[in-house]
């Protein structure tokens, strides 16, 4: 098993929270959203901006259907042209998107 990568979150309400970059969580995936983002504009990005990969469907809406966090996390910043140096940290390259996700 490989080991896990950890980055600790960044900015002053993140108060040295670690977040585990293999299998993000929903909790995870909102703490992103408010450190790339910003917390009201990330917060309407994710109910509003439809996402081309997933079908049309919001954040919000994919992560209601089941679509794994770190999946729609990738497609969200894909589509607002984050590069990955922003979206994760200094120290990390991108976890993979699961198998067969490339092909959508």
């Amino acid at each position: 098993m490989a080991p896990r990568r950890w980055r600790r979150a960044r900015g002053a309400s993140s108060a040295g929270r670690a977040v585990n970059l293999d299998a993000v969580k929903e909790r995870e995936f909102w703490q992103l959203v408010e450190e790339v983002f910003g917390r009201g504009y990330g917060r309407s990005l994710a109910h509003d901006q439809g996402l081309s990969r997933l079908g049309g469907m919001t954040a919000v809406e994919a992560l209601a259907a089941g679509e794994q966090p770190r999946v729609v996390w990738n497609v969200l910043c894909d589509q607002m042209d984050v590069p990955d140096s922003r979206r994760w940290g200094d120290d990390h390259a991108a976890p993979p998107l699961p198998v067969g996700f490339a092909d959508r």
